[in-house]
């Protein structure tokens, strides 16, 4: 029997030293299996990504936690530590033979070879960004990752929101230093952006402490715990209001004073072009939204070809429809004038517009198996912008569901004004944010299996995009937008896409005011013109990203296209669909290649 334990602890023990030697292999030195460098590439990111950590909701299952008392590191040190990580990191991948992969081995190595090289060549422009605007920043970021990414489920989650907004403090001041390298590399915000954000922080410090949404939207999720849990939380209630008090409140009033001084440094020259290098810098982020190395004189080119398509059709319409007099874009905004198409500015108009999405989402729910032969498990929930981020946020947007089913994907609709709910345009929106466009191929990329976790996570605009234009497209092509007005609705957010295009090279490459810009999308599209002001500077402030819709939209119909012509009778919707999506987002030429080899399959029976 002594025997047999010796005998048991001595493989026990090779078995222990076994799993240390590959521990300390795949953690210090490049592991042996490359499918085990994915997984380690994707676990450093995470843990040093806490927030995301807390958004996913991967490792709670397995009693995992403390990463839900911390915040992110934001400094600029950090962001420098960052790229030489990516530098080490793209060394270690291509130390491994590629010629050696297939299958979703070389996808995967294709994809993020692509991607920390994209990455990587951004390190010139490190401080071109804009870290706090009118659209995107810590005034905003903070409290909605707050109330709405933080879970709430038991005290312990109780206690780790209140050690965040303890951080609150720290992570305002990495924010500052941030804007502080910019401003000595001569990177000036513009000023309607250094505005909105100014406006935001102080309406936020404006809100009296018992409505701060930080205390508000924690009292009202711990009121849905069980009784022990919602007792313990409620407990620590005064907790929350000190920590606001003490760390938030004090870390806005710094951000705030820092922006009213930097206010009159601002610029009024607002595109790309005016920074250091800018001209490079601006086709280096349409590389990396686009994936494709387009010009910006290339995109500019296409876009007026596409409004002028996109124009002629909607003038068909109207003119069919009565509507003659007047350009495309006022004969649109009197049609979204009028009565029939509006609802209430009232609470019941709000909760009425948002019943009505619900209602499409359903609809075309019960027709997606004509079009689609993939599955998915998660839900998705439509609900109204937060009100304090409404007046800087677009006018839609969505959020991914948990990876462990603990939240939904979620179609946020910004419902500050019902003036810009228009009716006709409501279908072509959710069938962008929702089904089949955001949400559907979202879920089916966190649901993926047999994949490295980096492939569940990484986003390519010019695909997620792209895919969820081509999805207001093909509801209509599958008959849900049969209505002459709804057909108009989903041509004017087409529109809005290809102007885009002009629009974007045309403030960051051609020197165009934001006047300019704003009077041009006003013409063509028909929206409502503050609509249309918040359109113009989230490009301003984000340039290329805008870009990038139309050209996934169109590189997904031309391979639709390919695929006909080559497979003709055997052509089917259902199997391109799978072949597009089954992979996750891709660069737009590994989607040709994976076409390509969809191709091959389906001639070869």
């Amino acid at each position: 029997m002594r025997t047999m334990f010796r005998w048991f602890c001595g493989v026990l023990g090779l078995g222990l030293m076994a799993i240390i030697v590959l521990a300390v292999n795949a953690i210090w030195f490049r592991p042996w299996s490359i499918n085990v460098f994915y997984e380690k590439v994707f676990v450093l990111f995470a843990l040093d990504n806490p927030q995301m950590l807390s958004g996913m909701r991967m490792l709670e299952g397995l009693g995992l936690r403390s990463h839900n008392a911390k915040l992110n590191d934001v400094s600029p040190a950090k962001t420098l530590e960052d790229f030489e990580y990516m530098r080490e990191t793209i060394a270690t991948l291509n130390a491994y033979d590629r010629r050696k992969l297939s299958g979703q081995d070389a996808l995967s190595y294709d994809i993020l070879n692509f991607f920390l090289e994209q990455q990587a060549q951004g390190e010139q422009f490190v401080w071109h960004d804009y870290p706090v605007t009118q659209i995107g920043g810590v005034q905003g970021s903070f409290p909605d990752f707050m109330a709405t990414l933080h879970y709430l489920g038991d005290a312990k989650d109780c206690e780790h929101y209140i050690a965040r907004l303890q951080q609150a403090d720290d992570l305002f001041d990495q924010v500052l230093e941030q804007l502080k390298v910019r401003e000595q590399n001569n990177v000036i915000t513009p000023r309607f952006a250094v505005r909105g954000a100014l406006d935001q922080t102080r309406e936020f410090l404006d809100t009296s402490s018992e409505q701060n949404v930080l205390l508000t939207s924690y009292r009202e999720r711990i009121a849905k715990l069980d009784e022990a849990d919602r007792a313990a939380c409620e407990e620590r209630s005064a907790e929350v209001a000190a920590a606001i008090d003490d760390s938030v409140l004090p870390a806005y009033r710094k951000l705030e004073s820092y922006l009213s001084g930097f206010l009159n440094k601002a610029t009024t020259d607002h595109g790309v072009w005016k920074l250091p290098d800018g001209d490079t810098y601006y086709a280096q982020k349409l590389r990396e939204h686009t994936t494709t190395d387009i010009s910006a004189d290339e995109v500019h080119q296409l876009g007026l070809r596409e409004v002028a398509r996109i124009n002629a059709e909607m003038n068909e319409i109207l003119v069919a429809e009565g509507y003659t007099e007047g350009s495309v874009g006022e004969r649109m905004q009197a049609l979204g004038d009028e009565p029939r198409f509006a609802f209430p500015n009232t609470d019941e108009g709000r909760e009425a517009a948002l019943e009505e999405y619900r209602r499409i989402i359903r609809e075309i729910e019960a027709g997606m198996s004509e079009m689609f032969d993939l599955t998915i498990k998660s839900s998705v929930e439509v609900r109204r912008v937060p009100e304090f981020r409404e007046d800087g946020a677009p006018g839609a947007y969505y959020q991914g569901p948990a990876q462990d089913g603990s939240r939904p994907g979620v179609f946020y609709a910004n419902l500050r004004d019902m003036s810009e709910t228009v009716r006709f345009a409501m279908r072509t929106l959710a069938y962008h944010e929702a089904i089949p466009g955001h949400h559907y191929q979202t879920a089916l990329q966190t649901e993926l299996t047999d994949v490295p976790m980096f492939r569940r996570m990484l986003g390519f605009t010019a695909f997620s995009e792209g895919w969820a234009l081509y999805a207001e497209r093909l509801a209509w092509e599958q008959g849900f937008q049969n209505d002459p007005y709804d057909n108009l609705g989903r041509l004017q957010d087409e529109m809005m896409r290809a102007v885009r295009l002009v629009v974007d090279s045309g403030l960051h490459a051609k020197r165009w005011s934001r006047e300019q810009a704003i009077d041009y999308m006003v013409r063509y599209t028909g929206q409502e013109r503050g609509s249309v002001v918040t359109e113009i500077e989230r490009y301003l402030v984000w340039p290329g990203q805008a870009t990038a819709y139309k050209i996934g939209m169109l590189k997904i119909l031309e391979l639709r296209d390919k695929a006909r012509r080559a497979l003709g009778d055997d052509f089917d919707i259902r199997a391109f669909h799978r072949a597009v999506l089954e992979n996750g987002d891709v660069p737009l030429f590994l989607l040709e290649r994976q076409i390509d080899l969809y191709i091959e399959g389906a001639k070869a029976g």
